[in-house]
């Protein structure tokens, strides 16, 4: 089964990459998924062959991503499949009428990125970080000529697979990879997101480097990071964790972040959206049953982490690579 998934990859993806050969790419993506693959492997594809076959009618353009309709498909079936896929963590999606009440409402934050766009019909796309895919899958039924989410992690990938199996006409493909592995400087994408990693860099202007070279030029960046209120001083570094997160290093205020990105060369920078994190758009569920962001705050005071920092707060910057 991914075998033949990483042939259609490739085939799909050979003329987005050309002239760079995707050798190391392809090698890195058979090596993780093929090779030496995730123990759990065997299992989490054992679920997605209890799927029913595909394809089946879809609507991707809707909050939560509907595949199938309620009553096409026994309903248990479905869902003791997709339990076998537990956690899920980026959604929400029904499929064949049963629900995937996911932790985070990923449709919120596209509800929060989606307005402030240029149109993303014909685009080529590259979503870094894109967890189960359910944005990327935004993406294609906004109209893009093709989407490439990348995320290292395998169980993500297969949940990606639950909906390509009713989906495998649209250009969306997903490889199990970090940014850093993708070609250097190829410039193939017209619109690039990074929504949730920058702050899991321990060099964030790489990783803003990384994303810049590969957009064409006058491409688009999306970035979607955690950020604190303060001026174009301002910086927080948390001493260890940071809402019972280890791997969190820098959280620049909106001035601080806007002169990273003009230092790294983009222009046009602007700010389209500051919130903060709630309960509601993050928590536990019967899809993702372990601790979540209510966990993770001050018990008696919801506006700091148990770690006594800022609770999570986000913003989302539009620039563009001149």
């Amino acid at each position: 089964m991914l075998t033949d998934y990483l042939q259609a990859c490739e085939r799909g993806l050979a003329p987005l990459f050309a002239p760079q050969p995707l050798s190391a790419v392809m090698t890195l993506s058979r090596e993780r998924l093929v090779d030496r693959p995730h123990g759990d492997l065997p299992r989490w594809l054992a679920a997605l062959e209890a799927l029913p076959a595909g394809p089946a009618e879809c609507a991707l353009d809707q909050d939560t991503l509907t595949i199938g309709g309620a009553g096409e498909q026994d309903e248990e079936t479905v869902k003791q499949a997709l339990q076998g896929l537990i956690p899920w963590r980026k959604g929400p999606f029904a499929f064949f009428g049963v629900p995937v009440e996911t932790e985070w409402r990923s449709d919120w934050k596209w509800q929060r990125v989606a307005p402030h766009l240029s149109p993303l019909a014909g685009r080529r796309i590259l979503d870094v970080g894109c967890g189960s895919g359910y944005h990327c899958w935004r993406m294609a039924a906004a109209g893009a000529s093709a989407v490439v989410g990348i995320d290292p992690t395998i169980l993500f990938l297969v949940q990606y697979l639950a909906v390509r199996r009713f989906a495998p006409e649209l250009p969306v493909w997903f490889l199990p990879l970090r940014m850093e592995e993708l070609p250097a400087e190829g410039g193939q994408f017209d619109t690039v997101f990074s929504m949730g990693v920058l702050y899991h860099r321990r060099s964030p202007l790489d990783h803003l480097l990384e994303l810049k070279g590969a957009l064409c030029a006058g491409g688009e960046l999306v970035l979607e990071t955690l950020v604190v209120e303060g001026d174009e001083r301002t910086v927080l570094m948390p001493e260890d964790r940071y809402a019972v997160m280890r791997n969190v290093f820098f959280l620049p205020s909106v001035a601080m972040l806007t002169r990273w990105l003009e230092r790294c060369g983009f222009v046009d920078v602007r700010c389209v959206d500051e919130s903060n994190t709630t309960v509601q758009e993050q928590r536990s569920t019967d899809w993702m049953r372990f601790q979540s962001l209510p966990d993770f705050l001050d018990p008696d005071d919801h506006r700091l982490t148990r770690e006594g920092y800022p609770a999570p707060r986000r913003a989302v910057l539009v620039a563009r690579k001149p």
